[in-house]
């Protein structure tokens, strides 16, 4: 409960959407879990978007229910995730590397390229940057630094970098 995952919009019923979170059950998101959303603003949401939003219900007994906003009703960087972009996964000890508050992956990659970048804690990745090959740049490098010591990464970026 509490986390923040991104879904994928699989099937519209009524008011309610349900979303892939790569759970064994898929969840349900209402119209109503926007902000600003109210019975004739809905939000524009098609199946196949993607989704950023947190857990309100998440045990074993009862079915994943997401939100798209905080506890004062604002977004916060929540709601449906831009178009063009690339959607991985990852393993979970990255996505908490990654979100550890001084990240030096982060940063170091933000000095490469500007890129938007969104961080599921259901192991979900989404990237994108200016360009297409820029986009995949990152993806890999995001992938490879799993499994790269802190000087591995500094060299590896110093190459693309030209450097």
């Amino acid at each position: 409960k509490g986390d923040q995952v991104i879904g994928i919009v699989t099937a519209r019923a009524g008011d309610v959407f349900r979303l892939d979170v790569g759970g064994s059950e898929q969840a349900s998101l209402s119209y109503l879990a926007f902000e600003g959303a109210t019975k004739r603003n809905r939000p524009n949401v098609q199946v196949g978007d993607l989704i950023y939003g947190k857990f309100l219900v998440a045990n074993k007994d009862m079915e994943p229910e997401m939100v798209c906003i905080d506890s004062s009703g604002k977004a916060s960087g929540m709601g449906v995730i831009g178009q063009d972009g690339f959607l991985f996964k990852v393993s979970l000890g990255l996505i908490r590397k990654l979100l550890a508050p001084k990240c030096e992956i982060i940063q170091e990659l933000s000095q490469l390229y500007p890129f938007e970048l969104v961080l599921g804690m259901n192991g979900r990745i989404w990237v994108k940057a200016k360009t297409i090959q820029q986009t995949l740049i990152i993806v890999n490098i995001l992938e490879a630094c799993e499994y790269m010591t802190s000087e591995q990464r500094k060299q590896a970026l110093a190459k693309l970098s030209g450097n």
